[in-house]
């Protein structure tokens, strides 16, 4: 049952260079119970998951400015922290199967932020069960 799960237990990195964009993904997450982190590029993100040992989703926008992309993040963090749960999204690219990481999930924006939510939730209930919880 929905009620059952505890989101707050489960931190989202959102990696999303438009402020607009991150703010509403924030918004949408945090409404739903989840700890939210945020990053406006990927070394800003690879700090937040150096300091933030809950976080167990990466939420992270393909195009963005600095050292890497959303796509080289993904791999990076799949290589790093492999328990974390990737969601991967553009707008203007669009990502086959294949490159991305290992179930790593694509969503074309505009994203319909139910569709998201579902995600989250299932991945924080599949994270529950792993717990014991």
């Amino acid at each position: 049952m929905a009620q059952s799960l505890t989101p707050s237990r489960f931190a989202v990195l959102i990696v999303e260079d438009d402020a607009l964009v991150r703010a509403e993904a924030v918004d949408l997450c945090a409404e739903a119970g989840f700890t939210t982190y945020e990053a406006r590029n990927a070394d800003q993100a690879i700090g937040q998951l150096e300091s933030h040992s809950d976080i167990r989703v990466l939420f992270t926008d393909i195009e963005m400015p600095g050292t890497m992309d959303g796509l080289k993040l993904a791999h990076g963090v799949q290589d790093r922290w492999p328990p974390i749960s990737i969601i991967v999204t553009s707008g203007r690219i669009t990502v086959g199967k294949d490159d991305m990481p290992e179930n790593g999930l694509f969503f074309a924006k505009p994203y319909p932020p139910e569709a998201i939510l579902r995600t989250l939730l299932d991945i924080a209930g599949n994270l529950g069960d792993e717990a014991g919880g």
